[in-house]
């Protein structure tokens, strides 16, 4: 999946979800996607959690967050 491939599965439409963004098609939020795989779930088990979406849109959203973090200062509480 290419840097810019996100932008065919995930939309924000403020009719849905009051505009977070989602896995195209759906209202699975990329937030919540995300969150699973934070949580150690694997792609695998996203998609089974979610029949609706596919391993591509997983990767959608992942993408997504890279993007909208590079070349952004995210400041953290890491010990120094």
């Amino acid at each position: 999946m290419d840097n810019d491939s996100w932008r065919e599965r995930i939309s924000s439409n403020p009719d849905v979800c009051h505009g977070t963004p989602c896995i195209r098609g759906t209202r699975v939020m990329v937030w919540l996607i995300l969150q699973y795989l934070s949580n150690g779930d694997t792609v695998e088990e996203v998609v089974a959690a979610h029949p609706g979406i596919a391993r591509e849109d997983v990767l959608a959203c992942m993408g997504y967050a890279a993007d909208r973090t590079r070349d952004r200062l995210i400041v953290t509480d890491a010990a120094t």
